[in-house]
């Protein structure tokens, strides 16, 4: 599939909400899979930190390469990385359909995001709470989606930020329909409905979804509190 028909096939499910793979099983990662595919999910956000850009370390390319020969769902692969230009190569030939990098971590953005582009990938541009929007603006002719965190990148259990869905209804203002946007950090059933009002179209949700027993009544719940906020 590629990078294009992935984005359309997300914008089509909007508001869609993503399960992030940080917290899955992967001990069991065929059978999460499974779950989630059987739940309803439209496609997989995975979380590739480096311990640099961010202080977490998480996965990387051999991840993403199984998760690939698991499934057809388009993979969102988010990367938290310093000079994410180094390995886009990688990352396409493991299987991502889409790959985000962050404005702060790399000097020229809009070649990164070219050089996506130009692989046949959907190129995502994300943004930290605390970084100006300016840089993100700058790049939007060469983005696919943008990712506006409403935690900072590489720490869990942080509350929400509520300033973020400003930010969203800026790009929105900004973009029009063309881009597609995303919001991480601190999504859940309080939090989810605002996002989408506000503009939302991917929503990405851990242990709203994982800390669940019933995967697809967390999906269906989380989705629906979503569509009731978007209209």
């Amino acid at each position: 599939m590629s990078g294009r028909d992935c984005l359309d096939r997300l914008a089509q499910a909007s508001p869609a909400v993503l399960p992030s793979l940080l917290l899955c099983d992967f001990g069991n990662l065929e059978r999460e899979v499974e779950r989630l595919e059987e739940a309803g999910a439209a496609a997989f956000h995975l979380d590739v930190m480096d311990g640099q850009f961010v202080p977490n370390l998480t996965y990387g390319m051999p991840i993403v390469a199984a998760l690939r020969r698991l499934t057809r769902l388009p993979l969102d692969v988010h990367l938290m990385i310093e000079r994410p230009e180094r390995y886009l190569r990688e990352f396409r030939d493991s299987g991502a359909d889409l790959l985000t990098i962050h404005v702060e971590a790399t000097a020229e953005p809009a070649a990164v995001l070219r050089s996506i582009r130009d692989m046949g990938l959907g190129a995502g541009l994300a943004v930290n709470p605390g970084t100006p929007l300016d840089g993100v603006e700058r790049c939007l002719e060469f983005c696919d989606l943008a990712l506006v965190m409403s935690v900072p990148a590489g720490f869990g259990g942080q509350p929400f930020d509520r300033a973020a869905l400003e930010r969203v209804r800026r790009l929105r203002q900004l973009a029009g329909d063309r881009l597609l946007l995303e919001m991480d950090g601190g999504i859940n059933d309080a939090t989810i409905g605002d996002c989408a009002a506000a503009g939302a179209q991917l929503l990405v949700v851990g242990s709203g979804i994982f800390r669940a027993s019933d995967y697809g009544e967390a999906l269906r719940r989380l989705t629906s509190l979503a569509s009731s906020g978007k209209r």
